[in-house]
């Protein structure tokens, strides 16, 4: 089986199941672990590139073809919306390649009488791609149409953000998010016990001792030796963005446990919580494990973190980041944050509630949740956030933190629910800029709110806000 036809399985899937294309994409590279770095990085462009424009490849289809795309069969639709990816956004295949797999993969799946219209379709296609953008809509008669195919985002989320953001800004997001997005990385800011050689990293061993600068470098030119392009982000100090690499876990120091994954939006929201030595800081919905493991760093070996979520599957997540970071004062527990639990009441410095969202801040990493969120879904994520919020806040402690974090731009979810908790809970509202002092090329919204977006900051799309309790 060659790679453009475990794509077209993996879109067939998608397309039946409702599968999420990230986590297919990882279990097919996982069963496929054989195949050589060009071939995954063809199959994951591929795959998730097709997904990520088929608003926009579905309109062209539609003007080109005489059978709309609605109507073609399945396995059709899946091979003409691969092939129009390839001619009009991958410079590295030819359009006659692209015309000839596609023919190949009609007629190995029985398609065979079909070969003639895929091949006409993409050949049209291929003669007038320089000159494609005639058949969109009038940016000027047209912007939501407009911005929907050019950015192919469903209209009713353009129209969101328009009302929110104006014409400007929402463009701008809707480019951000078609950007290529690099993986960052936190580095865990207690290497100066680190000692190091040649090919490895470990605390109290025999290599050479290096100070946390020197061994910052040693890990970071690890990374480079690797073929990683290693950029330092502008935000924090201990966050780097790489590029041109095969997998996180194969990278020097992750089995160490010298750094994890993390977006700096994530990082930001952790710096802002002003978390202390010594606190007992409780994340109510911690999986992966990001904030979490950050706050028990920050706790510097005293305190404690107390990370939950809702099934063993997420609490293994978070289990095996804080292993292997060698953490020993943060403590993993299944436990359903709408559940009250009167043991912790009022017993947190600080609570972390990064809740359940629409996910509309990272729709440049995870491709296809544009598709599935509605206004339905997003009112019953507010519903959501509300029952959440109204049991959450009562562990912090008197004089204690409540961090509320989502990862969307969408202010019903974020100011809104900000305005809304204060209204109805014993807390104010903190100022957050005390805490963004690393990062001050931020900037602040209003009300003390922080709202990170997609073509504004390089962070994913984040909300901040931080309160205080105030009853006694």
């Amino acid at each position: 089986m060659n790679v453009r036809e475990l794509v077209l399985d993996m879109l067939l899937q998608m397309e039946a199941e409702g599968t999420y294309s990230n986590r297919l994409v990882r279990d097919v590279l996982d069963k496929y672990d054989y195949l050589e770095g060009k071939e995954k990085a063809f199959l994951k462009r591929l795959s998730e590139g097709t997904v990520e424009r088929q608003i926009q490849i579905d309109y062209i289809l539609n003007y080109y073809s005489k059978v709309p795309v609605r109507k073609m069969k399945p396995l059709i639709r899946c091979v003409l919306r691969m092939g129009v990816y390839q001619i009009l956004f991958m410079d590295g295949v030819l359009d006659a390649a692209a015309c000839n797999e596609a023919v190949k993969l009609a007629a190995k799946r029985k398609f065979g009488q079909l070969k003639g219209f895929v091949n006409g379709v993409l050949r049209s296609i291929a003669r007038e791609k320089e000159n494609i953008e005639e058949i969109y809509p009038d940016k000027k008669k047209e912007p939501l149409q407009y911005l929907s195919v050019v950015y192919s985002m469903p209209e009713h989320l353009v129209s969101m953000w328009l009302e929110d953001y104006g014409l400007k800004q929402t463009e701008k997001m809707l480019q951000a998010m078609l950007e290529v997005h690099p993986v960052t990385i936190r580095l865990r800011q207690d290497l100066d016990g680190w000692e190091v050689g040649k090919e490895t990293a470990k605390r109290e061993g025999d290599g050479k001792r290096k100070t946390g600068g020197e061994a910052r470098e040693w890990l970071l030119d690890r990374m480079r030796e690797a073929g990683v392009q290693v950029r330092r982000h502008p935000y924090l100090n201990y966050a780097y963005c790489l590029t041109h690499l095969e997998g996180v876990k194969n990278l020097p120091g992750f089995r160490e446990g010298l750094f994890t994954v993390q977006d700096v939006s994530s990082m930001l929201a952790v710096e802002c919580a002003g978390i202390k030595a010594g606190d007992f800081v409780l994340d109510v919905c911690a999986a992966p494990g990001g904030k979490g493991t950050h706050a028990a760093e920050l706790l510097k070996g005293t305190g404690k973190a107390l990370c939950r979520d809702i099934s063993e599957e997420k609490a293994a997540l978070i289990r095996e980041n804080a292993e292997r970071l060698g953490l020993t004062n943060i403590e993993v527990e299944v436990h359903d944050a709408r559940v009250y639990d009167a043991a912790l009441c009022a017993k947190a410095d600080v609570v972390l509630a990064d809740l359940p969202c629409s996910g509309l801040g990272v729709l440049g990493k995870k491709r296809d949740i544009k598709y599935h969120v509605t206004q339905e879904s997003m009112e019953e994520l507010q519903n959501l956030q509300k029952e959440l919020l109204d049991v959450v806040w009562r562990y912090v402690k008197p004089a204690g933190t409540l961090l509320y974090t989502t990862c969307t731009i969408h202010k019903e979810e974020n100011e809104e629910m900000a305005r809304w908790f204060l209204e109805n809970h014993p807390f104010r509202m903190a100022e957050l800029s005390p805490f963004l002092k690393k990062a001050p090329e931020i900037g602040m919204t209003g009300d003390g709110f922080l709202q990170l977006l997609p073509g504004v900051h390089e962070t994913d799309g984040f909300f901040i806000a931080k309160f205080i309790r105030e009853d006694v």
